[in-house]
């Protein structure tokens, strides 16, 4: 259904520092860069799409968040949800929920959410349940 999102950072460089090691955490693999233009783009093994993209706007204008906007980043398991948030808060982003089951989503809906260097809101999600159990 979605080809890419992207997001607008203000400092490439800062915050391709902050995605490169949040979407390693992911298991998720570059597949560019371009730091003249600036941005980059990261993908799950394997896949060429989706892409997540970060980038300077096209319009020239600073990069704003949005109230009410969020990416969720799909994370295999539990463990990763956790790791991404905590590495996400190692380098700068501010917590926006720990990570925790979120039953008025569903069941074995386990997320957490921060914030990244421009203010972006960013989810990370688990959907399945802990292995063994159903």
């Amino acid at each position: 259904m979605i080809s890419h999102v992207c997001i607008g950072v203000n400092d490439f460089d800062k915050a391709f520092a902050f995605y490169t090691k949040v979407m390693a955490a992911l298991g998720h693999e570059l597949k560019f860069c371009e730091r003249d233009r600036p941005w980059a783009g990261w993908m799950a093994k394997g896949r060429a799409r989706p892409l997540f993209i970060i980038g300077r706007p096209y319009d020239g204008h600073p990069a704003q968040s949005g109230n009410g906007q969020m990416v969720a980043l799909l994370a295999p398991d539990r463990i990763s949800v956790d790791n991404v948030y905590a590495t996400a808060l190692a380098n700068g982003g501010v917590c926006e929920g720990e990570p925790g089951l979120r039953p008025q989503y569903h069941p074995d809906y386990y997320g957490a959410y921060f914030r990244d260097l421009d203010n972006n809101k960013i989810g990370v999600c688990c959907h399945e349940p802990v292995a063994g159990e159903a």
